[in-house]
């Protein structure tokens, strides 16, 4: 998650380089080229059901692509910190979806894990920011639907971890990876293609393709293996909580990188979000066994 944050903070100058469903395709294309030996069943690993596929194609949909699209077009028409205040709701909206789809409980310190996130979400939310909106390149004169298309992508992500957690029970992590990153490939092809047709690349500079190939390998190969595997061994709800370093990166790397300010209210709502993962990690107590 902290790798996710960071690469929607740095996704701005991409998306001032790149047209947005050019960016998407050329990241499932890159990160497809590096992983096809992912793409083999393992020999302990059963044959795909039907069901299994469509998850694939739903987890690819939604946590691939139209989360890529939401995000991409969100970010640059909204400052990286205020796509990191959208994205601290994250664990709430994981939260209510694996309690709806997966039945999973909700325990009492999940639920004050999720209640810090959203006073992080809520404090920050009371905190005007500056410097990101007033960017140069980016879409500034209608934050409002970037701030919307973020908090779009929100829910294609908590859709993820939900019908991820569902997948790791079938596949391996390496093979979902490789799985959904191919069909989000097919799915971008066709506008992806259109646009490359009408694009000038070699108006982009070395830098900008160098940090693009960063991207496309976080995005697709290191983040959903580290995510995957994660979400095999923690329930979707746990996991959820871990989604708020999404937007502290992001929005750490939004003032580092990109110039963006951070006020003394924001760093609190952050320190929320960091005791929320706290608190939803801290080992549970055993109970003693009785004497018999």
């Amino acid at each position: 998650m902290s790798l996710v944050g960071g690469y929607v903070a740095l996704s701005k100058p991409l998306v001032a380089a790149f047209p947005v469903l050019l960016l998407a395709w050329l990241r499932f294309g890159i990160a497809a080229l590096a992983m096809p030996h992912w793409l083999k069943r393992p020999a302990d690993e059963p044959p795909m059901t039907a069901r299994t596929r469509g998850l694939a194609f739903l987890e690819s949909l939604l946590g691939n692509f139209l989360f890529s699209i939401c995000m991409l077009y969100g970010v640059s028409m909204t400052s990286a910190v205020s796509a990191g205040v959208i994205m601290a709701s994250i664990p709430a909206v994981v939260a209510i979806e694996s309690a709806l789809f997966l039945r999973e409980r909700i325990t009492p310190r999940i639920a004050l894990a999720i209640g810090c996130a959203a006073l992080g979400i809520g404090l920050l939310a009371l905190t005007p920011t500056h410097g990101g909106d007033a960017e140069p390149g980016t879409h500034g004169r209608m934050p409002w639907l970037g701030n919307v298309l973020v908090f779009c992508a929100v829910i294609c992500e908590a859709s993820y971890a939900v019908i991820g957690k569902s997948l790791t029970g079938r596949l391996g992590p390496k093979r979902i990876s490789s799985l959904i990153n191919l069909w989000g490939f097919a799915l971008s092809t066709p506008l992806g293609f259109w646009f490359a047709l009408h694009f000038d690349f070699g108006s982009v500079h070395v830098g900008t393709w160098a940090l693009l190939v960063v991207y496309a390998l976080a995005a697709s190969i290191w983040t959903v293996w580290l995510w995957m595997t994660g979400l095999r061994r923690v329930p979707a709800a746990q996991a959820g909580v871990f989604t708020v370093l999404l937007p502290v990166s992001a929005a750490m790397v939004g003032v580092v990188v990109l110039g963006e300010t951070l006020a003394s209210m924001q760093l609190f709502a952050f320190a929320m979000a960091l005791l929320g993962v706290v608190l939803a990690t801290w080992p549970a107590q055993r109970k003693p066994r009785e004497m018999s």
